[in-house]
């Protein structure tokens, strides 16, 4: 889990909706480059994207991942922050920050 805020010109709702999505999809890609798809039981990846009356743009990413028995050394908790990291990479160089 992780949030980001961000000062933000007017997005419009296709653009909050791109954000939202490689923001998603840089989680997914980041958690399949290191697991494989075999191993994960379950993945469930939100993005919430809101732009705030003071005109920041809150962002919060909320990563699950399950992996099969077989991996039970693995460091799911450490797969999960480096995913959310690279939701919030991606959400900075889609804004140009």
């Amino acid at each position: 889990m992780g949030k980001l805020k961000s000062p933000v010109s007017s997005l419009s709702y296709e653009e909050m909706e791109e954000l939202g999505e490689r923001a998603e999809e840089a989680a997914r890609a980041y958690i399949l480059s290191r697991v494989p798809r075999r191993k994960i039981t379950d993945l469930t990846v939100a993005v919430d994207a809101e732009k705030t009356e003071e005109g920041e743009l809150n962002v919060n990413v909320d990563v699950e991942v399950r992996l099969s028995p077989t991996m039970k050394n693995f460091d799911v908790e450490k797969l999960v922050n480096g995913a959310v990291e690279a939701s919030f990479k991606a959400v900075e160089e889609y804004l140009g920050n």
